[in-house]
């Protein structure tokens, strides 16, 4: 039975307790909580197995590619239920390899660094720079002994020394780097929890991101601090189902083993689905189990599996199925799971950008990270934000305070240029997921009961006369597909011998001109017109180009061909060519051929496809770099393009886009990134461009309205979702805050809807 202990320690009976009570307060008891029998003793007996590998039968393997580090997943034909998932394995622990940015001072000597600090803050005034020299380039193991050297030295201790010689924001950080980080953390919730109000989110950041061991050390630290329980503080300062799923956390009690069940995977992926989308009000107690039990390369499973079933991210539907503090603790749980490297690299992204400084949340992640996983935040912050948390501190604080906090960055990624492991792992999982089909949705549908001839008299009775009823137009040419717009436009000239296009260019007027009237043209034509648009005139622009040639299938550049040559009477690669130069004319004439194979992957042919880039991405010849990515990028089919992508990170430890900004640059660089990205994930592509098209002083209407008239029959409900989940809010809002009249009205019928 000792393989089953787990069930009985104060730790799993508590977490039993909780899910009872929230079983026994909601819509299912506690059976509603627990799997299926067969499927949850299954997984234990694969976790006593794992505890005794000798117990394994012959024909067990080990296998993983090289540069994913030391962590081996079980795998075996003899047991169907263990399934080896690569992309995952790829987000494994690194074993033994150091990723903070602090590490141990060689030549280290407690009595001499206290008799420096003693010095620094002797007499009047302080030495701010000796103080964060010091302190910010020993180990916090060092450091504590430098607390217990002052005190044997002085009498006197150095905590309350620093306190009193040094203000500000400057205090804090010192301060907190010389506590152990159970004893921070401990610091943290106790501020977080006293006086009026809670700060739930620091809440969520400690709790929702910490191992077994760390929050043991946490209960205990805060317990000897403070003489009090942490869990009965956090009872009676929270509530709810967020009070539970934190009770739930406290315990440190969530599974840590490697070997993964695929039939409890399935199992539990299906359980959440049940909870939330496919239940009419939602089964907390379900989440609270399983994202608050499962171990971590489980949930990662289940995430993958989940989406493949629901057709969307976990996250997604927890911010439909969940709410409040509740719903923000829980996708924090899920994204550090997922990389907590990424979700610190969010968080101090949020605690610097905009007005304002966040610096409680920018000191918490500074001091607890620097010796855990800072080499990998800052990879991934630079990776995601395109800068550098280095610069970004520098460009955000000041004085002592901004030193002290670099020196805990370590360094400048924008300098190295360096890529680190986790940032790998994600561009590998990133690349994983990009393969799994979801289903693309636009958000403009054939109107149902439609009558073109019915509608042609509503726009003509909407232009006649004095005046022009811009709502009417609205309402008719935003809620038909594009074929039945092309039916209402044979139907008016049949019924009054006008052309449509012209009435409505004449009634019309400014940006709501133009994105009624790009409505009413194919999408092929209105894709030639965008196109013609950009080369013609003094200067190009050369950003449209890349939009649409990059991210168009063949039969899309075909039909653009077509319209092309009807509408100019000239081939678009003779102005694509006329207009442009070098190695981006090239890519483009390429492009327009549209001969993109479109078959599966090939994964020999993959791999050598990948060694080509990775060869030519450390040669120094330009002309081959750009030759070679054109050959590869330009031609093969998505499928085994992302396979391609994946080979590469193998081999290099470099995801391909950031290769492609490390040696290229210009409307080159642009163009290779725009195909990743497409490839990648499609809908995120737009969901950035509308993003920076709505965001700062001023809206670019061209961009905005060109990318909403384009997807709006084939994938901008896809978008709306990626649009929330990179930029928590919606793009509903976006354009209600940024847009305005009859343009913003239009707009916003087109998007569909509030998310």
């Amino acid at each position: 039975m000792e393989n089953f202990s787990f069930l009985t320690s104060p730790g799993g009976l508590r977490c039993w307790w909780v899910l009872f009570e929230v079983g026994a307060g909601g819509a299912a008891g506690p059976a509603g909580c627990v799997p299926a029998g067969c499927a949850l003793i299954h997984a234990l007996v694969l976790r006593g197995l794992r505890k005794h590998p000798s117990f394994f039968p012959a024909g067990i393997q080990t296998e993983h590619p090289p540069w994913f580090g030391t962590h081996q997943v079980l795998h075996s034909s003899s047991f169907s239920s263990l399934q080896r998932f690569p992309a995952w394995e790829a987000m494994a622990p690194q074993g033994k390899v150091y990723r903070g940015s602090v590490k141990d001072f060689p030549g280290f000597n407690a009595n001499q660094d206290a008799e420096a600090l003693y010095n620094a803050m002797k007499g009047f005034g302080s030495d701010k720079e000796a103080i964060l020299d010091l302190i910010t380039s020993r180990s916090n193991k060092q450091r504590v002994e430098i607390c217990q050297a002052y005190k044997s030295l002085y009498g006197k201790d150095l905590i309350a020394d620093l306190k009193y010689e040094l203000t500000g924001k400057f205090e804090r950080l010192i301060v907190s780097l010389m506590r152990p980080p159970a004893y921070g953390d401990a610091k943290e919730i106790k501020d977080a929890i006293s006086g009026i109000g809670t700060d739930e989110k620091c809440l969520i950041e400690i709790l929702a991101s910490r191992t077994n061991q760390e929050i043991h050390d946490l209960v205990a630290a805060y317990k000897d601090a403070y003489e009090r329980d942490l869990e009965a503080d956090i009872v009676g300062d929270t509530s709810g189902h967020f009070k539970k799923m934190l009770v739930v956390l406290l315990q440190g009690a969530r599974e840590e083993d490697d070997v993964v069940s695929e039939d409890l995977v399935e199992q539990d992926a299906k359980d959440l689905l049940e909870a939330g989308e496919l239940k009419w009000g939602t089964d907390e107690a379900q989440f609270i189990y399983i994202l608050g039990r499962r171990s971590r390369q489980h949930l990662r499973l289940v995430f993958d599996e989940y989406l493949k079933i629901a057709g969307k991210p976990i996250e997604r539907s927890i911010r439909g199925e969940l709410s409040g503090d509740f719903e923000k603790l829980m996708l924090a749980v899920v994204k550090c799971i997922r990389s907590k490297a990424e979700y610190f690299a969010e968080r101090l992204y949020k605690a610097m950008k905009g007005l304002g400084t966040r610096d409680n949340t920018l000191i918490r992640i500074m001091v607890s990270r620097s010796e855990i996983d800072m080499l990998d935040i800052r990879e991934v912050f630079r990776t995601k934000y395109e800068k550098s948390l280095y610069n970004m501190i520098k460009e955000d604080t000041s004085g002592e305070y901004k030193k002290a906090l670099l020196k805990l960055c370590g360094g400048d990624d924008d300098a190295a240029g360096e890529f680190f492991p986790e940032a790998a792992q994600v561009a590998y999982r990133m690349w994983e997921l990009s393969a799994v089909k979801v289903e693309l949705r636009g958000t403009v549908q054939p109107a149902g009961d439609f009558n073109d001839d019915g509608d042609a008299q509503v726009l003509r009775k909407a232009m006649k006369g004095l005046g022009t009823d811009e709502g009417a137009i609205i309402e008719v040419v935003t809620r038909r597909s594009n074929a039945q717009r092309q039916q209402i436009l044979k139907a008016y000239k049949a019924h009054y011998g006008r052309d449509l296009m012209a009435d409505l260019k004449s009634e019309l007027s400014g940006s709501l001109a133009k994105l009624i009237l790009g409505l009413m043209l194919t999408p092929a034509q209105y894709d030639a017109k965008q196109l013609r648009k950009a080369v013609e005139g003094a200067g190009t622009d050369e950003s449209v180009l890349i939009e649409i040639m990059a991210t168009r299938n063949n039969q899309e550049i075909k039909a653009i061909n077509e319209a092309y040559q009807e509408a100019y009477h000239k081939t678009l690669e003779s102005d694509l060519s006329g207009d442009t130069s070098g190695h981006f004319k090239r890519i483009l004439v390429s492009l327009a051929l549209g001969n993109r194979d479109e078959g599966p992957e090939n994964q020999t042919q993959a791999h050598e496809d990948a060694k080509k880039l990775a060869d030519v991405s450390s040669n120094d010849s330009s002309d081959s770099l750009e030759t070679r990515f054109l050959s590869i990028l330009c031609t093969r089919s998505y499928p085994h393009l992302r396979r391609v992508f994946q080979e590469f990170i193998k081999l290099t430890n470099h995801d391909v886009e950031h290769a492609i900004k490390k040696r290229m640059s210009g409307d080159v660089r642009d163009a290779f990134v725009a195909i990743v990205r497409s490839v990648k994930n499609k809908p995120a592509f737009f969901a950035d461009k509308l993003y920076k098209s709505m965001k700062g002083a001023g809206t670019d209407e061209r961009t905005l309205t060109r990318i909403m008239i384009s997807r709006s029959e084939i994938d901008l409900f896809n978008i709306r979702g990626e649009f929330i989940d990179l930029f928590d809010k919606s793009l509903h809002h976006m354009i209600e805050k940024d847009t305005s009249g009859d343009y913003r009205k239009a707009l916003l019928v087109l998007c569909g809807g509030e998310d």
